[in-house]
């Protein structure tokens, strides 16, 4: 396993991993940008080389499919045409929308009912994990997080499995014809199911396949030396599928215990992310608590909304008003940071200059000195529309490895260099931002 820091070896490993795939490249993200010529190109050379190979691409309908001339869809239309038989595209459309709401809403704002979330780029037996989606910012100046794991078959099939599983409840993308000037068109092929009206064929697929690959051990249970156990948690709040919120509550129960138990440095928790509009349970939960952590949200600079036009535009100052929110909470149970002890609730914001932060996960170390043995990764934002309206994946991973935790303190740090004292409680929210949160807040 490597941990990768930066955007642009996110990319290099990703195009290393396409150019050298022998039998099978599958892709999952929210969407592709439509000026990356060059990642589509080695999709492409890859095909070209290897009539073996096959590319599985598990993309989210509403983004996938903007109007206008540079959809992914349309970028897609050369590999579709070329490999019918090899390309294969599909598009998830989250049922929360629907009725007369699916026909009002316009196309720009429709993601705000839900989206596949999933972020998984694999080759052959190797499989990268990550919060970022396929777009330049990704690959340049928008820091995430980045898990490599090489020759990991079990971890591979998994997750190939999964997006199998999901495409079975997605739309499927079909090739317009040679030459044709309209994009590839997204096709339901279950007459059994409306696409608006997948929940329960959705909840049985994915209950069933994640009953046949969960491993029955624990996440409390005793580790040998140098082994690393990675657990998939898979969250579809809209199928009643909430793994993800089960297994933060029994880590905040372990760890609480450790706590109780301890005589000497207390565990710390460092959660973060960019979007931070922290799930009302896991507030609950470090209120509660009594463990030590720290939290590193985007400062509104940061923010991928900062700047732009309308409604979104406002989005920053929504985030600033949930953290005013989230740290009078804290205030009120008594849990602001004591620097003096280092104890208590602390929140900073990362701020890099022209660049945007997607980080998202948890890190759990035994001691305020040490190095993690746990974290979480992947695509969850650990907020309520993580919660209730994206689905995703993502992954506990407990060692005892030093060199894995060393990589994950090298993480941690790098991420942390960037973090500043948080201003929110200086910032003025205007009433109408505040009006828009309590309206719309569960979608941010």
């Amino acid at each position: 396993m490597r941990v990768l820091g930066q955007p642009h070896e996110f990319y290099s490993t990703l195009l290393n991993m396409i150019r050298n795939a022998q039998e099978r490249i599958f892709i999952s993200s929210l969407y592709i940008g439509s000026s990356e010529h060059e990642l589509v190109g080695a999709l492409e050379s890859a095909l070209d080389h290897n009539r073996s190979l096959h590319v599985y691409l598990q993309l989210d309908y509403n983004r996938s499919t903007r109007p206008g001339p540079s959809s992914t869809t349309t970028l897609l239309a050369p590999l579709l045409e070329r490999y019918p038989d090899r390309v294969h595209v599909s598009l998830f459309r989250s049922p929360k929308l629907k009725g007369l709401m699916a026909k009002l809403v316009p196309p720009r704002f429709n993601e705000g009912w839900g989206t596949w979330h999933a972020k998984i780029y694999g080759a052959d037996n190797n499989v990268m994990i990550s919060g970022a989606n396929l777009n330049k910012s990704y690959f340049t100046d928008r820091q995430d997080r980045y898990l490599h794991f090489s020759s990991e078959p079990t971890l591979a099939n998994y997750c190939f499995g999964f997006l199998k599983t999901v495409s079975t409840f997605s739309f499927k993308v079909l090739a317009s014809g040679p030459h044709s000037a309209t994009p590839p068109t997204p096709v339901w092929t279950d007459s059994s199911v409306h696409p608006h009206n997948i929940e329960a064929k959705a909840a049985t697929a994915l209950k069933t396949f994640q009953a046949a690959h969960t491993n029955s051990r624990r996440l409390s249970s005793s580790i040998s030396e140098d082994e690393t156990l990675i657990m998939p948690v898979i969250q579809g709040g809209q199928f009643g599928i909430r793994e993800e919120e089960r297994g933060m509550s029994m880590l905040f129960k372990h760890i609480s215990k450790a706590v109780a138990a301890s005589t000497g440095e207390k565990p710390l928790i460092n959660f973060t992310s960019g979007y931070f509009g922290l799930y009302d349970p896991y507030q609950e939960l470090i209120l509660t608590s009594g463990i030590d952590t720290r939290i590193l949200c985007a400062s509104p600079l940061a923010n991928g909304f900062y700047g732009s036009s309308g409604i979104s535009g406002r989005i920053p100052e929504g985030y600033t008003y949930l953290e005013q929110r989230f740290m009078k909470a804290v205030k009120s149970a008594g849990k602001e940071w004591r620097s003096e002890i280092g104890s208590g609730v602390h929140l900073a914001e990362w701020h890099k200059p022209d660049w945007t932060y997607h980080a998202k996960g948890i890190w759990v170390s035994p001691s305020h000195s040490s190095a993690p043995y746990l974290t979480l990764f992947g695509s969850t934002n650990l907020n309520s529309r993580s919660a209730h309206l994206d689905t995703e994946l993502s992954f506990f991973m407990l060692t005892s490895s030093e060199s894995v935790r060393r990589q994950l303190q090298a993480e941690q740090t790098a991420i942390s260099a960037h973090a500043e004292p948080w201003k929110g409680a200086e910032r003025r929210v205007r009433l109408g931002t505040k009006a828009l949160v309590k309206v719309v807040g569960g979608m941010l």
